[in-house]
C-alpha cells in the first residue's frame, strides 16, 4: 500500500454502495469520508481537504463531472476517480481528456478499483521524509521503491567499512549520487569526495589529473601540480566510467592501488595516499574483460563489493516523489511559485519511458520550470518536453564557457598543442589565446605527441625523452 493513511471522500446517492465501499476501502487502510451528493462533497472540500475523490457520474442536481470541474477550479491538484453504471466509451474519453484521473464503469473487480486508487495516490503523496539524523546521508536519495531500498540497505552496510565499491547502472540512473551518500555515511564523511569521469578527459590529461606531475616534467608545466588522488587524501575517490579508461592508465591505477602510493608524472618518488575508492560504469566489464579491454586484475581489486541502481523505469512508483521534489527545487533556481503537476501531467511522466533515467526526468523537470506560466504544470508542457528528453537547459554564459572550452580542447587536439598554430586557425593572438586557456583551466603541453607517448611510457623512458626534449 502506498499510502495506507490517505483520506478518500466517496459520493455517491446509492447508501448501500457508499457503505459497502467505505467498508472495503477502511479494510484496506484508508481514512474514509462519504457524502451522498456533489453539493455535499463541495461543502466538505471546503472544511477539510482529501488526497483523492471518488464519485459516482450519475448524481442528484450537480453530477460527476460537474463535480470534477468544480473540483479542477478549486483544488487544480486533487486526483478524481469516477465510477458510473452506464459508462460509455465516449464517455471515458472525454473524461480522461479533461482531466479526470481514472474512469471505472459497475460492475468492476475490488483490486481494480484500489490499484487505481493506488496509482493515483502515488502520484500527489509527498516523498519519504529524510530529517532524521540517520537519515541524512541519504538526503538526495529520493525513493519509496523497494528496489532501491535494497541497494540503500547494501550501501549503507558497506559505507562503515574501507573496501572498494563497483557501482554498476545504466547512465543517468544515479551512480554519482550515491557515491557521494556513501562516503558521507562512512568514516570518511568529515574528508574530500572527489569524482573525475575518466572517460571525458584526453589520456594524457588524465594521468596529470589522477597523479599530478612536476615542474617541468612536460612542456608548459611550471609548476607542480597534485593529482586528484593527493587532494581526495583521507577521503573517497570516485572513478567515474571507468570502464573508459584507457588500458595503460588502467596498469598505472592497479599499481597505484596495490602500492597505496602515487608517482607524479616526472618524479622519481612516490607519495604515500590513503583514498577509498568508489568506481562506477554503465559498460558491461564482464565483456570489456573478454574483448581485452579492460584488465581483470583491477576488475577484482575495483569490484570488492557491486552495487547495481534499477533503471527509472524500473522503479516508476518513484517517478512521482522525485519529479515534486526537482520541481520544489528548481522553482527557487527560476524564481516561479510552482505548486505542482497536474494529474494528468504526472501521468504522463509516470507513463514515459526514460531512457536517460534520473537524469532526463531532472531535465525534463527544469524545462517544465523554466517554462511554465502557471502554478500548475499543465500536460501540454510535459509532453512538449519529453519529446526533446536530451535537452539540458543551460543559462548562455554556461552554455557559451561550455562550448568555448570544447572548442579549444578540439583545436589543441588538432594541433597536438601547438599554441601558435591554434591560436592561426582560431583567428586570435597568442597572448589572447593563452588567456583562453588559462580561463578554461587548459593546458597545450599535455596535447602533444609527445606528452601522450610519455604518459604510456615506463617512468625511466619518461625521463629520457624529456631530457632529450631539454
Amino acid at each position: 500500500m502506498s499510502s495506507p493513511k490517505a483520506r478518500i471522500l466517496l459520493v455517491d446517492d446509492d447508501p448501500d454502495l457508499l457503505r459497502l465501499l467505505s467498508m472495503r476501502l477502511s479494510a484496506a487502510g484508508y481514512q474514509v469520508s462519504a457524502v451522498p451528493s456533489a453539493e455535499a462533497a463541495l461543502s466538505h472540500l471546503a472544511v477539510e481537504r482529501p488526497q483523492l475523490v471518488l464519485s459516482d457520474v450519475r448524481l442528484p442536481g450537480r453530477d460527476g463531472m460537474a463535480l470534477f470541474d468544480e473540483i479542477r477550479t478549486r483544488h487544480p491538484s486533487l486526483p478524481v476517480i469516477l465510477l458510473t453504471a452506464h459508462g460509455t466509451i465516449p464517455d471515458a474519453v472525454e473524461a480522461t481528456a479533461r482531466g479526470v484521473f481514472g474512469y471505472l464503469t459497475k460492475p468492476y473487480e475490488p483490486r481494480e478499483l484500489l490499484d487505481k486508487i493506488e496509482q493515483a495516490l502515488a502520484l500527489t503523496s509527498p516523498a519519504p521524509a529524510a530529517g532524521r539524523a540517520d537519515e541524512a546521508w541519504r538526503a538526495e536519495l529520493i525513493s519509496r521503491s523497494s528496489r532501491m531500498a535494497e541497494v540503500l540497505a547494501e550501501a549503507r552496510l558497506i559505507a562503515s567499512s574501507d573496501a572498494s565499491v563497483l557501482l554498476r547502472g545504466d547512465s543517468g540512473t544515479g551512480k554519482e549520487v550515491l557515491a557521494r551518500a556513501i562516503h558521507r555515511a562512512s568514516p570518511r564523511a568529515k574528508k574530500p569526495f572527489v569524482a573525475v569521469n575518466c572517460g571525458a578527459i584526453p589520456e594524457a590529461l588524465l594521468e596529470s589529473e589522477l597523479f599530478g606531475h612536476m615542474k617541468g616534467a612536460f612542456t608548459d608545466a611550471v609548476s607542480n601540480h597534485k593529482g586528484l588522488f593527493q587532494a581526495a587524501d583521507g577521503g573517497t575517490l570516485l572513478l567515474d566510467e571507468i570502464g573508459d579508461m584507457p588500458p595503460a592508465l588502467q596498469v598505472k591505477l592497479l599499481r597505484v592501488l596495490q602500492e597505496r602510493a602515487v608517482r607524479p608524472l616526472g618524479s622519481s618518488q612516490s607519495i604515500p595516499v590513503d583514498v577509498r575508492i568508489i568506481s562506477a560504469t554503465h559498460r558491461d566489464l564482464d565483456a570489456a574483460m573478454a574483448a581485452g579491454q579492460f584488465r581483470e586484475d583491477l576488475y577484482w581489486r575495483l569490484n570488492v563489493v557491486t552495487l547495481s541502481l534499477p533503471t527509472l523505469a524500473q522503479r516508476r512508483e518513484d517517478i512521482p516523489v522525485l519529479a515534486n521534489h526537482f520541481l520544489h527545487k528548481l522553482a527557487a533556481k527560476y524564481g516561479r511559485r510552482l505548486s505542482g503537476f497536474a494529474p494528468e501531467a504526472m501521468k504522463a511522466l509516470t507513463t514515459s519511458a526514460w531512457p536517460g533515467n534520473v537524469r532526463q526526468l531532472y531535465n525534463v523537470v527544469e524545462q517544465v520550470c523554466a517554462l511554465s506560466t502557471t502554478p500548475l504544470i499543465p500536460l501540454a508542457l510535459v509532453q512538449r518536453a519529453l519529446r526533446a528528453p536530451g535537452v539540458e537547459v543551460l543559462t548562455y554564459a554556461e552554455a557559451k564557457q561550455r562550448f568555448e572550452r570544447e572548442y579549444l580542447v578540439g583545436l589543441l587536439k588538432l594541433t597536438d598543442g601547438n599554441v601558435a598554430d591554434a591560436a592561426r586557425l582560431a583567428g586570435r593572438n597568442r597572448t589572447e589565446f593563452y588567456r583562453l586557456l588559462q580561463k578554461s583551466e587548459l593546458t597545450p603541453g599535455l596535447f602533444k605527441n609527445e606528452a601522450v607517448a610519455a604518459s604510456a611510457a615506463p617512468v625511466a623512458e619518461q625521463r629520457r625523452s624529456l631530457d632529450e626534449e631539454g
